[in-house]
């Protein structure tokens, strides 16, 4: 019964809900903020690992909420519903994907930074970007629209975004983790692989 009910659960609706809304009751809650971003330091000295999960729910401003739900919006409801019409465990194989992103894309993250008290990171986009990337596996030759603007071809963004994220993590000047940013892209194509190995297949049969 319960695994019935799992395998029809919306899961990213649930997502997209329980995000909205843990990160704007952060945004007034600095004690409640703090404990949940992801924090290297004490992960690698086995304390708040619960924050490797947490870190994925809160977000640093409107500006950076905000462009991750756009984005999650666009694609993660879409991925979801292909997901569910290629496997009767297609809603549980999205959680996989998302949630396995999520903390695959802090791995390197945490390693880097292991002896840095004072860094912190925060925000979902490495999840997103699995989102974003399994999206394009099924669908390498739809059009996206590059900050809403520019129309790119899906498989060409990938590239470029893949290298602009490798050239801006050794800039390193904006703030911004570009490593959760490409791990978690990385981390999207390998588990969508995994739980659908045809997708390869799928995917060059495109062009």
């Amino acid at each position: 019964m319960l695994l019935t009910y799992l395998q029809q659960t919306p899961v990213a609706s649930v997502i997209f809900f329980f995000t909205l809304v843990t990160s704007v009751y952060t945004f007034s809650n600095e004690q409640l903020y703090g404990k949940l971003m992801l924090h290297p330091y004490s992960i690698s000295r086995k304390q708040k690992l619960y924050t490797i999960l947490t870190s994925g729910f809160v977000h640093k401003d409107w500006g950076h909420l905000l462009f991750n739900m756009i984005t999650f919006y666009y694609f993660a409801f879409g991925l979801e519903q292909m997901l569910a019409q290629a496997s009767p465990y297609g809603h549980l194989l999205f959680a996989v994907i998302y949630l396995g992103s999520l903390v695959l894309s802090d791995i390197p993250t945490i390693v880097q930074q292991k002896n840095n008290p004072g860094y912190y990171s925060l925000g979902a986009s490495g999840a997103i970007c699995a989102v974003l990337f399994s999206y394009i596996l099924f669908n390498p030759k739809m059009t996206i629209g590059v900050m809403m603007i520019i129309p790119m071809p899906a498989y060409l963004f990938a590239f470029l975004f893949l290298g602009y994220c490798i050239w801006a993590s050794k800039k390193g000047q904006d703030g911004i983790n570009h490593d959760a940013h490409f791990f978690g892209a990385l981390s999207g194509l390998i588990l969508t692989i995994i739980c659908f190995p045809w997708v390869i297949k799928h995917c060059l049969a495109q062009f």
